[in-house]
């Protein structure tokens, strides 16, 4: 029986140590710094077991890929080179839902040399995204066409019922991520130009998305889109772009709250200090004074503003203590928005995934080709976000304890030994794109 070691027990940890403990010839360990939560997970199952790990314990750490046979890593992403390097040397594969880092990238002559795998974004964005972005990418190139334009937007939202909150969004996943995302530059290509979009213009002039039957959405770059021509081989294509969505009003609100130093990773002490005092800080407004209202001027807003009001419901003109006494505005940020940005009892999360294609046939005629994931959340069970990048990593391990993903050295889900079963059996577990073709 081949035994598989899960490290990280998070919020999407769930459905992934579930698909595998479902699998009869496999074992399951999952290990955590904080073993109750991988206690929950095991749930007593004869073949699952929960160990107590540090992952930054390296002789400990190393002593537990030894005693298994494919290692799958949930944890923090920095964690993931060091993961993968114990397992290269001990000749074991990784699996892991993160994006491939440039550490990472220099282990693949070793696994090559070792016979193993580190496979890497096998999530939903990455993972899902690249899968299916390869299967209509081939299927036109197969038919002889060609590629002229990739545009990819992905958002974990709210379900519509659930969107109950000026900005749009509920956390299921890292507030701190998510935020920090928001500082990134982003480039891409447009028209067979590179374009540039510096962090602080991030948000200034979002793309509106319509997504079938959910109506109009907000979309604006993420990271570099550049590389991903070369990476889907597409040199054909004039336009590559790789983006977020969000509701209507998210972008507006965040340009703001970055105009304000609120997104600062600088720690402070703020001994004593409240969220208003914060506030007075960033805009150099007395305390005692009206901080709202020369918040707004700074920003150039009206007294009625939404954007004010949606600062206000957030608390952050209230006088209550900031959860750190040196933290940076970013810290108290997070912690705010956890507070405030959460899933009620029996709401659903909303995973939307939209590509959108430009293709040339061999005939000649023009293509729009559309695909859209659209997933829910389980009311009281599993979120859409933990099933989409849980999923496709189960599903990764089990083909390559199977045998059937035979490839080695680092990789990333582009290649049709890898997209073509894992989307297959997404399908058969409900998730899955709808396609639309119309001919321009």
């Amino acid at each position: 029986m081949k035994k598989i070691l899960i490290l990280g027990a998070g919020l999407v940890a769930g459905p992934l140590v579930k698909y595998l403990l479902d699998q009869p010839n496999f074992s399951v360990v999952v290990a955590d710094v904080e073993v109750a939560r991988a206690r929950k997970l095991v749930a007593g199952h004869p073949r699952g077991q929960a160990e107590l790990l540090d992952i930054s314990d390296k002789a400990v750490l190393a002593a537990a890929i030894g005693r298994a046979d494919l290692v799958v890593s949930m944890v923090p992403y920095t964690f993931h080179p060091v993961v993968a390097a114990l397992a290269v040397e001990q000749g074991k594969s990784m699996v892991t839902a993160s994006y491939v880092s440039p550490v990472m990238r220099e282990l693949d002559s070793r696994a090559r040399e070792k016979g193993v795998v580190l496979l890497n974004e096998m999530g939903l964005d990455p993972g899902i995204d690249h899968m299916e972005a390869m299967r209509v990418i081939h299927e036109v190139h197969d038919s002889g066409g060609q590629v002229l334009a990739f545009t990819s937007y992905c958002g974990g939202l709210p379900a519509p019922e659930a969107n109950t909150n000026p900005f749009g969004y509920k956390f299921s996943w890292s507030p701190r991520g998510v935020l920090l995302a928001s500082k990134n530059s982003a480039r891409f290509l447009k028209d067979g130009q590179v374009v540039s979009i510096p962090a602080a213009d991030l948000f200034a002039r979002p793309e509106i998305i319509p997504i079938p039957g959910l109506g109009e959405f907000e979309g604006y770059p993420n990271r570099d889109s550049v590389p991903y021509r070369e990476t889907y081989g597409i040199p054909e294509a004039g336009t590559v772009l790789r983006g977020t969505l969000r509701y209507p009003g998210w972008c507006a609100i965040l340009k703001k709250m970055v105009e304000l130093g609120l997104l600062d990773e600088t720690p402070k002490d703020r001994t004593g200090g409240t969220f208003r005092g914060l506030m007075a800080e960033l805009v150099q407004a007395a305390p005692g004074g009206d901080v709202r209202g020369a918040v707004a001027a700074r920003l150039g807003l009206g007294s009625g503003s939404e954007i004010l009001s949606g600062l206000g419901w957030l608390g952050l003109f209230e006088e209550r203590k900031l959860p750190a006494e040196k933290g940076s505005a970013l810290d108290s940020l997070a912690a705010l928005m956890i507070e405030k940005l959460q899933y009620a009892a029996g709401e659903r999360d909303m995973i939307v995934l939209q590509h959108e294609f430009l293709a040339r046939t061999e005939s000649g005629r023009s293509e729009r080709i559309v695909s859209t994931l659209i997933d829910y959340g389980v009311p009281g069970g599993d979120s859409s976000m933990s099933r989409t990048v849980g999923l496709p990593a189960a599903i990764a391990a089990r083909l390559v304890l199977e045998g059937k993903i035979r490839m080695a050295g680092v990789q990333v889900p582009v290649h049709p030994e890898i997209y073509g079963p894992v989307l297959e059996e997404l399908g058969t577990l409900g998730v899955r794109f709808e396609e639309k073709r119309r001919v321009l």
